[in-house]
């Protein structure tokens, strides 16, 4: 496959031109990621640094996450492209001189913004709040942001190493759950052309190893207590460990024969994350989540997939303080009621 074929959108040429314009040789970069870092996440933050740096001759660039990486798989990730991905309340803002997000927006942050103000956004979630930056690319038409990345590394001529193409590939499989969620033209053809290059076994091998045995008691709590009607299957596991449990517990029961739309919600970090999971045919997740949750919220996402993260003392004033499983799966029901059917 040309790797010609794969920039089809002027955009990237003229944002190419003004991204380079914006850094300097032997700038400083802080790549941010919000939460706990996915595939996607982690290759797009992986591309703009090897972008940059092959260009403009980076003099420092760390990456850095709001949270720690959780999920076994991304971890694995991480540890094979030999990634030091730092928390970024230990960052020092002041040694860089931008500061990059990918995967996000800072609207994402809410009314706690990162502690250097982005001046570089890369992103494919639907653009979400009042929010400016020097430079943004966001392009809610593509599956994943790995994609966008591919086009600026083939715009500039980069030759992309074994372990970029992997992770590049290893984030448009996942984020666009392996085809099954929005896929655009251009991450097929992104997709097909890592493919010949990246190291596949690798990917299996990190495929292979899904569930930690810990997250089991998740799963039979939401036997126990998911309420199911008219094709929609809504639970709260109470306090969980991480964002990732209500991932994949959402993940597994929309699987489920005549489950049409999937709400998983679990309180971690004073936060009552609340994941959205649909069949992407009769529902859209992202305006579902917010009407549902807007307005007390933060979040959004694709039709078939979202997110939306509730502070626990906005979430305690609306229950007024009852958090029961009984309670909030009566606030999941309410708020379910008010998005479209």
């Amino acid at each position: 496959m040309k790797t010609e074929s794969i920039v089809f959108k002027s955009e990237t040429h003229q944002n190419l031109k003004k991204l380079l314009d914006l850094v300097v040789p032997g700038d400083s970069l802080l790549i941010m990621m919000y939460g706990s870092p996915d595939p996607d996440a982690i290759a797009s933050a992986m591309a703009l640094r090897e972008l940059l740096h092959r260009t403009r001759g980076l003099s420092l660039c760390t990456m850095a996450a709001t949270e720690p990486i959780r999920r076994l798989q991304n971890r694995e990730l991480a540890a094979a492209m030999r990634l030091n991905i730092r928390l970024l309340g230990q960052i020092d803002p002041g040694a860089y001189r931008l500061a990059a997000l990918v995967d996000a927006q800072p609207s994402f942050f809410g009314s706690r913004p990162p502690p250097l103000l982005p001046s570089l956004v890369f992103d494919h979630h639907p653009r979400e709040g009042d929010w400016s930056a020097p430079f943004a690319d966001v392009r809610p038409q593509y599956g994943a942001l790995s994609t966008i990345m591919t086009s600026y590394l083939v715009g500039a001529r980069i030759r992309i190493p074994r372990n970029l193409h992997t992770a590049l590939l290893y984030g448009i499989k996942t984020d666009t759950d392996n085809f099954d969620r929005e896929t655009s033209a251009e991450d097929i053809r992104a997709y097909t052309y890592h493919s010949r290059h990246a190291n596949l076994r690798l990917i299996r091998r990190i495929e292979l190893n899904q569930t930690p045995i810990r997250y089991l008691k998740y799963f039979d709590h939401a036997f126990h207590h998911m309420k199911h009607y008219r094709g929609r299957r809504v639970g709260f596991l109470g306090l969980v460990e991480s964002p990732d449990v209500c991932v994949q517990v959402a993940d597994f029961y929309l699987r489920l024969i005549g489950t049409r739309i999937v709400v998983v919600a679990g309180i971690v970090s004073e936060r009552l994350i609340i994941i959205f999971r649909g069949d992407g045919y009769r529902h859209d997740c992202g305006a579902m989540a917010q009407q549902a949750c807007g307005s007390i919220g933060q979040g959004g996402g694709h039709r078939s997939a979202a997110r939306v993260e509730i502070p626990l003392d906005v979430l305690k004033a609306e229950l007024r303080g009852d958090l029961s499983q009984q309670n909030v799966d009566r606030f999941l029901g309410m708020c379910l009621k008010k998005a479209p059917s």
